[in-house]
């Protein structure tokens, strides 16, 4: 895409923190980032780490990491490390130890008696399936539960049994007592518990009773003293049943919920349930595939924890909806990659070339910078006999417009000296399999007397070059929106072929040789590309490409 539009990011609540620390009613502020761990961390939960922790520290306060952990049966310890590695990844820390709701199973026990005891709660024996036809519609209200009216001392009966796992899942739950007829579906007596006999993976066995995450997240708020409770746009009808918890319990705090619109991007999939689907059934590799739109897929693929900061302040902090191109977060890690990446030369389809009338037992050493516009050192490259250029660089019959090397044209090799192609040597099928060329010894750093050479092409010694495996990453999904197939499939009839390409056998410079895992480079006229932190290895290095030199998806 062509360079996004420098304005000021947008954030409509940083003058909402700033008036109310201005007036006195917070001293101090304290944000808090509440992950399920039933997942890996994705792109838009960056835009919402980097608002709760990036407004906690523009005016000197706090941010939690709180995991929202009421749902024993689909979280995980490995997602707990996994999200706790890529908030620290993106270059922010937490107050304190990291929390769980978990922490304060006891005190929302405690909290659900005494809505038992005001007459505010009870104990539901319907099924899911009839507390989904009591519940009503949109356009009808819903009608009371036959078991709505029991009395408290049955209630904290029954509840007291729940908890000491008397009763099978699903046969009871805890349901608020509010308002069956509301036109809002949250205050429609929500659950409070739900029995589950399962292991968690902080508590252990000590419940078979599990609160629900509309009880859980406000009074865990509270506990927290959190002053700015700030979710996605989906929450906005949850607010009344969240303030309805805080009014009618005593709890140590009264938190304000803020909505702001979750991050919606092209070509991408944030749907943690498809998200994992992808992964279980095997179409990725796994979470930090390169090519998921999650935080480790995204580090393992290239991108750096400044780039991704950088895109969430351009797209801003708003409650207007709306889809992002996904080209605008490419163009973030472009600027960030040009900017800081050195150089290097790398051959993803070599194609040996023997300079005939140079020296064969004659070896010098070029130096060439390591980036244009930053002093950051040089690299030597050894220059021989026999070097690798890429197949592609030559053509016996060019395309109109071709730049590269011909049957009796030149090139100059990239900070080298100027070759022609005097011979391709063919195998038996007819494929070129070596050029013999020629090269003018007096256009080392100068162009070459009487004559212009237009094209430049990019070379590694054939000798001290570094054989690696490189893989070409492209987006995921074909379509702009993957959910929606034309010929009414699934996402996964979306997925992009081409997403990845394998290419082995790759000749890499030897200044290659000692990168270390996410290093990265821009490969001269390939692309910008790390060194894959999981599958590299000193004697097989394998290269992920982050992103393209250019956008190759504009107009599509």
């Amino acid at each position: 895409m062509s360079k996004p539009e420098t304005t000021a990011a947008t954030n409509f609540l940083r003058p909402i923190v700033q008036a109310d620390l201005q007036s006195g009613k917070h001293a101090k502020i304290v944000t808090r980032f509440p992950p399920e761990p039933n997942g890996y961390l994705h792109i838009g939960h960056a835009k919402s780490i980097c608002l709760n922790f990036g407004l906690a520290k523009e005016f000197g306060g706090e941010c939690n990491l709180r995991f929202d952990d009421t749902n024993p049966a689909k979280e995980d310890q490995e997602y707990i490390d996994a999200i706790k590695s890529d908030v620290r990844w993106l270059g922010f820390e937490w107050a304190g130890e990291e929390r769980y709701a978990s922490n304060y199973f006891s005190q929302l026990h405690d909290w659900a008696i005494e809505l038992i005891k005001a007459g505010k709660a009870y104990v539901c024996d319907l099924t899911s399936e009839q507390a989904r036809e009591y519940r009503g519609s949109l356009t009808e209200p819903g009608k009371n539960s036959p078991f709505r009216d029991r009395s408290m001392e049955e209630n904290l009966d029954l509840f007291a049994r729940m908890k000491a796992g008397e009763f099978p899942d699903g046969a009871k739950a805890l349901r608020a007592k509010i308002d069956m007829a509301s036109p809002n579906m949250n205050l429609r007596d929500p659950i409070l518990y739900r029995i589950r006999h399962a292991h968690h993976h902080q508590t252990g066995n000590d419940w078979c009773i599990y609160p629900s995450y509309d009880f859980t997240h406000g009074q865990s708020d509270a506990i927290e003293g959190v002053t700015h409770s700030i979710c996605t746009l989906e929450f906005e009808d949850h607010r009344p049943l969240y303030e309805w918890f805080l009014e009618n319990l005593p709890v140590p705090a009264r938190p304000r919920q803020y909505e702001f619109a979750r991050l919606n991007l092209n070509y991408t999939i944030t749907s943690k349930r498809k998200l994992k689907q992808l992964v279980d059934e095997k179409h990725v590799s796994g979470w930090d595939d390169p090519r998921m739109s999650t935080l480790s897929g995204y580090r393992r693929r290239g991108y750096t924890p400044a780039s991704i900061r950088t895109f969430c302040d351009m797209i801003g902090v708003n409650r207007a909806g709306g889809v992002v191109d996904v080209g605008m977060l490419e163009f973030a890690i472009r600027e960030d990659l040009d900017a800081n990446a050195p150089r290097a030369m790398c051959v993803l389809k070599p194609l040996k070339v023997v300079i005939t009338n140079y020296p064969e037992d004659k070896t010098e050493t070029l130096e060439l910078p390591r980036h244009p516009k930053q002093d950051i050192g040089v690299r030597q490259l050894p220059f021989s006999r026999e070097i690798y250029i890429d197949a592609t660089d030559f053509e016996e019959v060019p395309p109109a417009g071709f730049k590269r090397l011909v049957p009796g044209g030149e090139v100059r090799l990239r900070g080298s000296y100027v070759i022609r192609a005097d011979e391709a040597v063919k195998d038996e099928q007819g494929n070129i399999v070596e050029l013999r060329c020629s090269y003018d010894e007096n256009t080392l750093g100068k162009n070459p007397e009487g004559r212009k050479v237009k094209g430049v092409i990019h070379w590694v010694p054939a000798a001290e070059s570094v054989e690696c495996e490189v893989r070409l990453y492209d987006r995921l999904f074909r379509s702009a929106n993957p959910e929606k197939d034309e010929d009414g499939g699934s996402f996964l009839d979306n997925i992009n072929p081409e997403s990845l390409v394998v290419l082995k056998g790759c000749r890499a410079e030897p200044s290659l040789a000692s990168a270390e895992a996410e290093d990265r480079f821009q490969f001269e006229r390939e692309g910008y590309f790390c060194v894959d932190r999981k599958d590299s290895r000193p004697d097989a290095m394998v290269f992920n490409r982050t992103v393209t030199l250019r956008d190759s998806w504009g107009g599509q």
